[in-house]
């Protein structure tokens, strides 16, 4: 039994992991590259196996540094089934369209000044047909269903609490006389945070592959964050200002709502128009209001009288170019919620370029930038950005609210990994499991790996791309 590891190691995006059992190949999540243009160019180079060769994909949930090549997987002659949440599957067939669309627009804008310099025109990833076609491979799977989808491979996915539909996922293996229980962290969630439940307890695994993004921090409490967020409303509304929100389509944006609801009055959010700027996250809403089962006891509540949108008094749908557009002529008192969540693109690009430069408007950055993007340069206090071959000055005021991040930080990592052990190990004073860790940046991975020793007595391995781990295994049970 083998894990082989080629994306997501010293780094936040790409995942995607190799298991090999029996003779059987499957593969954990199939994620696109995102950051900076070489980056993103990995997206175009050939897979490091055959796709022909893999019998089964498990994905993790729908994020677009999960999910995103599966269209590409899919079109480079992988045949088998993709298992994931329903959820999942569902998000997924607005994402991958959305991506499709993202890569045929770069292409067609590429094209163009390559045909003026006579060079051959490039192709997209993958096109929005592609996607559609790669719906037809998906299979969805409900948390705490045993699926065996290969001869010795059984599947079970437990709530992550990072996304709709997000998943651990628990693979027991069966290879000859050898059995073992590979756990999938995904991306975990943070305890407490709105609409979804908290990431479940998985209490054996042989091994785990375990995210680390956040390893080297702890968030602000979500009273601080929640406290943050007002203030800087109650700011720029004193300066009449506008507030930009690059957010998630999937996840983030979904929490903000649900916060401006819960918030509406003590946060004088009446004296706003809100805009929900993005076509993408529009779609996932409506998605997640069908699938407010999902949600924990208090969202069930608050959504239990409105299951679609708007779900604001104030709350405005942007679908259209043109309806987007128009928010430029808006210089004060809009509270604009826009993709891309990492300002690699999408419509938060060009309310940049409309606002950025006023000293009077504020950008409220509430998720992870990855390096190489331009909400990181924000972040790290960029004077001038660079949009559409223009030099735009930086004169807002920019605001990084961590405490809102989608993603467990340190601690809630290591205690979640403390309720784990080898399967047949007392719960107190058992051995806890060999642990690799995944899907993080290099100092980040560093740090966490330092406290994992530290805590549990784990030496942590840190995954670098190309690895070969051997499964730890067991004589199957009589």
């Amino acid at each position: 039994m083998e894990l082989q590891c080629f994306g997501a190691t010293g780094e936040v995006t790409g995942s995607c992991h190799l298991l090999t059992v029996g003779g059987r190949r499957i593969l954990l999540d199939c994620g696109l590259f995102q950051g900076g243009r070489e980056d993103e160019a990995r997206n175009l180079a050939p897979f490091p196996f055959d796709p022909k060769s893999l019998d089964a994909v498990v994905l993790s949930h729908a994020h677009i540094d999960h999910s995103g090549r599966l269209p590409l997987l899919i079109k480079s002659g992988f045949k088998g089934t993709v298992h994931t949440h329903h959820a999942s599957r569902d998000l997924c067939s607005v994402m991958l369209r959305d991506a499709a669309f993202i890569h045929e627009k770069e292409v067609e804008w590429v094209n163009r000044k390559r045909e003026r310099k006579g060079l051959k025109p490039l192709e997209p990833v993958y096109t929005r047909a592609d996607a559609q076609r790669a719906m037809r491979s998906f299979d969805g799977i409900a948390y705490g269903e045993v699926r065996e989808i290969l001869p010795g491979v059984q599947i079970r996915l437990h709530d992550a609490g990072h996304i709709l539909g997000s998943a651990i996922v628990e693979l027991r293996l069966r290879e000859q006389d050898r059995e073992a229980v590979l756990v999938f962290s995904g991306d975990l969630g943070q305890a407490g945070a709105d609409i979804l439940h908290d990431p479940a307890v998985v209490s054996a695994a042989d091994m785990l592959l375990l995210e680390s993004t956040y390893g080297d921090r702890l968030h602000r409490s979500r009273e601080d964050t929640l406290d943050e967020m007002h203030e800087v409303l109650d700011l720029a509304l004193s300066g009449r200002g506008n507030v930009l929100i690059p957010a998630f389509a999937v996840g983030r944006t979904q929490e903000l709502l649900h916060l401006f609801g819960e918030f509406f009055e003590q946060w004088g959010l009446r004296r706003w128009q809100i805009f929900l700027d993005s076509p993408l996250a529009i779609e996932a809403t409506e998605i997640y209001l069908r699938h407010s089962d999902l949600f924990d006891a208090k969202a069930r509540a608050m959504f239990a009288r409105d299951r679609k949108l708007p779900i604001l008094p104030n709350l405005h749908l942007s679908r259209t170019p043109a309806q987007s557009m128009a928010l430029n002529r808006i210089h004060s008192g809009a509270i604009i919620i826009a993709g891309s969540g990492m300002c690699t693109g999408g419509r938060i690009k060009q309310h940049l370029k409309h606002n950025v430069w006023r000293r009077d408007c504020h950008v409220v950055i509430v998720g992870y930038q990855a390096q190489g993007t331009l909400g990181r340069q924000l972040v790290d206090g960029a004077r001038h950005i660079r949009l559409w071959g223009e030099t735009i000055q930086v004169n807002a005021r920019i605001h990084t609210l961590g405490g809102f991040s989608a993603h467990a930080d340190q601690r809630a990592l290591s205690d979640w990994l403390g309720h784990m052990r080898v399967p047949g190990e007392p719960a107190h004073g058992g051995r806890p499991p060999r642990v690799v860790l995944v899907h993080g940046e290099p100092e980040a991975q560093r740090l966490f790996a330092a406290h994992l020793r530290a805590r549990h007595g784990v030496e942590p391995h840190i995954a670098v791309r190309g690895d070969r781990l051997e499964i730890p295994s067991r004589p199957c049970a009589r």
